[in-house]
């Protein structure tokens, strides 16, 4: 998946890189910034989402579509496809860019709205990743969780550099007995989830 990126998805991560450092860096307020995921979570994301069960694969929190891209790239392998989910306008119409320009349209379903309105109808799921908010974890973990496949996958965002605001959810997740579930100390730090 990794070693014959195509040139327009490899210079499409590349510029939302250079935009997603530059709103570190430049004082752009939060709401505005991408604040995506680093590229070794990307390639994370990927590799699990390529061993997920068979199943639906979703993604809460679009944001420009660079963490979509990962996953997609192991739809594309596996012959499915990601359903993903955004609020903010901006963001809408840079994902819709991002897959545009990429050629990943084949592969992503990107819906206007709020997840939380839509996950209970949304059964089997295979894998998830979690990357919104952080008030909504917990709620998205409660919808998600009981409509997982055995064997199914959950990937949330910032376990370790927002550990203070996740720490309910997380708790939750690491003593949850209908999952097996770690953080893993990568990029901004990632709970991972095995639904059992």
């Amino acid at each position: 998946m990794f070693h014959n990126l195509p040139d327009n998805i490899r210079k499409r991560m590349e510029y939302l890189e250079e935009i997603d450092s530059k709103d570190r860096n430049d004082g752009t307020p939060r709401l505005k910034r991408l604040r995506q995921i680093p590229p070794e979570t990307g390639k994370f994301l990927s590799i699990l989402a390529a061993s997920a069960p068979k199943g639906k694969f979703i993604e809460i929190g679009t944001s420009a579509g660079y963490s979509t891209l990962w996953i997609a790239l192991a739809c594309k392998l596996i012959g499915t496809k990601i359903t993903t989910f955004e609020i903010l306008k901006e963001k809408i119409n840079l994902a819709k860019e991002t897959f545009r320009e990429t050629d990943m349209e084949d592969y992503i379903e990107l819906i206007e709205g709020d997840a939380r309105n839509c996950l209970k109808d949304y059964k089997n799921i295979a894998f998830c990743f979690l990357d919104a908010e952080k008030e909504v974890y917990e709620e998205c973990y409660d919808l998600v969780i009981p409509n997982m496949v055995k064997g199914g996958i959950l990937i949330a965002d910032n376990a370790i550099n927002h550990y203070e605001t996740l720490k309910p959810m997380l708790d939750k997740a690491l003593t949850d007995q209908r999952v097996d579930a770690l953080i893993v100390p990568i990029g901004k730090g990632e709970l991972l989830v095995k639904k059992l």
